[in-house]
């Protein structure tokens, strides 16, 4: 069996995983956590990145630094994993969902400003498989109309758009680092912040609203309670693992980069025929092969190539179903505009096997298998 996923081990884990074991340092904040938020800070050019214990945790401290609450509306597309409406959810905001770009899966940048109203607050563009939403246009709305921009880029370490890194645009970005993702630390992610006032309030937040970070730096005879806040960091062994990862970022990247590159070439020919759809990637953007998908004719066939690739050892996957379309999206948010492509492009896609450690005869086999399909 081919699986669709495998975590990614680069070896060195285990011996960083020992080290804090034996620095006896194991909640949050220690060697290996500072180690990882300054490695990332000089490799992505922001001056603060907070570990956290997931992305979505990441994303509902980015709710509470923009003041999110009740009655106020954050604009996100409806194909996108429950986390980034649930940060602003929980806050007491409604979602409000536009429609998706059928070339990116992103959301389209153009139907953002018809869906603003008074109690927009923020937007919450969604950079699906590492490839970048139009960032300069929906900077440019929000700038005019005084918005937030949060980015979830979930998906989207070490891309960029016009060679930005990803979830450094926006006023706060958001990354994952769960097992599915390029790098991982098994459930965790990562806050970076552009702007350095926001730093000190989500240090607090962060820390259970305390502000025992500047206590630990000397900064304060003792620390208190003086805000709202969470238990949002992630323990050492997580961060011992994330580190050895990072070191390696290069070495994944590449060989995620020669799978996703080996895909592409060996179902050009199926494109060509109008069998299947492959991904787009604009020119002002760079990806990081975090995903493979094919579109199909239908939901149909979808269904019948998954099973047909499960029945010959390759599990694939299809991904979201909209938000907009869920119980709880009903309740808690509502869709702006019209819903063109955003069920019937989520209704074609599939995700093929794509992780650090698949092997290039692996692709090649998965291919076969999905032209045999056609075939």
């Amino acid at each position: 069996m081919i699986n669709f996923n495998e975590p990614p081990f680069v070896g060195t884990e285990i011996n960083y995983i020992k080290q804090a074991v034996e620095n006896g340092h194991l909640c949050g904040d220690g060697p290996f956590t500072k180690k990882c938020s300054e490695m990332m800070e000089k490799m992505f050019g922001v001056p603060k990145v907070l570990l956290t214990t997931s992305c979505t945790h990441a994303t509902e401290m980015a709710a509470m630094l923009c003041d999110i609450g009740p009655g106020d509306e954050v604009i996100m597309p409806s194909y996108t994993f429950v986390s980034t409406a649930d940060a602003f959810v929980l806050r007491g905001a409604v979602a409000v969902f536009v429609d998706i770009r059928p070339d990116t899966m992103n959301m389209d940048e153009k139907l953002i400003e018809a869906a603003i109203t008074d109690k927009t607050k923020a937007i919450a563009p969604v950079h699906y498989a590492g490839v970048a939403c139009e960032m300069d246009t929906i900077m440019d709305i929000a700038d005019r109309h005084n918005l937030y921009v949060v980015e979830d880029a979930a998906q989207g370490i070490f891309a960029k758009y016009k060679g930005r890194p990803l979830g450094t645009i926006g006023d706060l970005g958001c990354i994952s680092f769960h097992e599915t993702k390029n790098l991982s630390m098994g459930e965790g992610g990562a806050l970076f912040i552009r702007d350095e006032k926001y730093i000190e309030r989500a240090e607090i937040i962060r820390e259970k609203g305390t502000n025992r970070s500047k206590f630990f730096r000397g900064q304060i005879d003792k620390y208190t309670w003086v805000d709202a806040g969470s238990s949002y960091l992630p323990g050492e062994l997580n961060a011992a693992y994330l580190y050895a990862q990072l070191e390696a970022a290069e070495v994944i990247n590449k060989a995620r980069m020669d799978c996703w590159k080996r895909y592409k070439g060996n179902l050009e020919e199926l494109s060509a025929r109008g069998c299947i759809e492959l991904p787009f990637i604009p020119d002002e953007c760079e990806h990081n092969a975090h995903m493979f998908y094919i579109k199909v004719k239908d939901i149909e066939e979808r269904t019948r190539m998954i099973d047909y690739l499960m029945e010959r050892d390759v599990y694939s996957v299809f991904h979201y179903i909209p938000l907009h379309s869920s119980p709880a999206g009903k309740r808690l948010g509502r869709f702006a505009g019209e819903d063109i492509y955003t069920t019937r492009e989520s209704e074609r896609l599939i995700r093929l096997p794509m992780y650090y450690g698949l092997k290039l005869g692996q692709v090649d086999e998965i291919c076969d298998k999905v032209r045999s399909f056609f075939n």
